[in-house]
């Protein structure tokens, strides 16, 4: 991501209801040219709303849209420089690979020849060569995923819409997807923004995160600074998993008000190190994931936290032995973060 690029769109004061229900609620974001930018959120939390009013299937109750300096607000669909691809592929069965991808050119105008050499190259950029006369029912899912990109791609928007891109993909076919949609973004140069509520697809694959809640944008800043430094409650607890000490715990254990912020991996059992937070409780359940594991821990101070640790050594019969045995427990006092307070 350039972030001192140029801003392709820029939203300001965008409000929606639908009935009683406000689904967005005075929405400010500058979207830069060329980023990869998500959209997180739980659901009804506000982004495929504001996602949609970008593309033009719905209209804005109050606001702007600017595109390239534009106002697109009331704009219809097939006036705005953006394509949409969907969780569902919408292609058309009827048509092979190469129809399907042409047929934005063909509504067009654009002549027979070029609309092939286009779709040509734009089905060489999501790596489907030779996949041209095969219709969609004769591809794997990731596969289908592909040629709605392309699809998208051959009409060269200044900003490509991704509305839940890669739900019905299986896990490993999504992270495969992950990785090429990145690199694919990276090769065409487009502004890619990416709707989800997966937040691991959203810290792997962004330049930056709009996190989403009730309508609003709660945090906008880099993958990194959302995990690490998470500026509310909810955006530490809808991110990876968090630990919250705050309250009489806080007092106890951290000797300061507040809420803080401590991540399950920045936890050590059973290792004292110099200008660390030191306590002791007992490990409560252990959840052997393969690489890692998870413990539960019931601390003395009265409060539970969560745990990970990498099985750098141990294997599954010595982890599941720990279960309800008194150990140390200690963080670096460097990795407290305060989100409230």
């Amino acid at each position: 991501m350039n972030a001192q690029g140029s801003t392709i769109i820029s939203i300001r004061g965008l409000k929606k209801n639908f009935g009683t229900v406000q689904a967005v609620d005075g929405v400010d974001l500058d979207i830069y040219s060329g980023e990869f930018l998500t959209l997180l959120g739980p659901s009804g939390s506000g982004k495929t709303t504001v996602l949609r009013m970008i593309a033009g299937f719905e209209i804005p109750d109050a606001g702007s849209v600017h595109l390239n300096g534009t106002d697109i607000a009331n704009l219809p669909a097939y006036e705005r420089d953006v394509n949409t691809v969907f969780q569902d592929y919408a292609l058309f069965p009827h048509m092979d690979v190469i129809t399907n991808i042409e047929y934005g050119l063909r509504v067009k105008g654009v002549s027979k020849i070029e609309r092939r050499k286009q779709a040509q190259i734009a089905l060489a950029q999501v790596r489907l060569d030779g996949f041209g006369n095969r219709k969609p029912n004769q591809l794997s899912g990731g596969q289908r995923q592909r040629v709605a990109l392309a699809r998208a791609l051959v009409n060269r928007p200044s900003v490509l819409l991704l509305d839940e891109p890669l739900g019905a993909l299986d896990l490993k076919l999504r992270v495969q997807m992950q990785i090429e949609l990145k690199q694919l973004q990276r090769e065409v140069g487009i502004t890619f923004i990416f709707v989800t509520h997966d937040q691991e697809e959203a810290l792997t694959m962004s330049d930056r995160v709009a996190v989403f809640d009730r309508g609003k944008i709660q945090q906008l800043d880099t993958p990194a600074a959302i995990y690490e430094k998470p500026a509310s409650p909810f955006v530490a607890g809808f991110v990876g998993i968090s630990n919250l000490i705050s309250g009489a715990a806080a007092q106890t254990l951290l000797k300061k008000s507040g809420t803080w912020l401590v991540r399950p991996e920045k936890i050590q059992i059973d290792a004292k190190k110099p200008g660390s937070r030191i306590t002791t409780g007992t490990i409560r359940e252990v959840e052997y994931l393969g690489p890692s594991t998870r413990f539960l821990l019931e601390l003395d101070a009265g409060i539970s936290l969560t745990a990970l640790a990498q099985n750098a050594t141990e294997g599954s019969t010595s982890v599941e032995a720990m279960r309800n045995s008194k150990v140390s427990v200690s963080w670096d006092i460097a990795n407290e973060y305060q989100v409230e307070g």
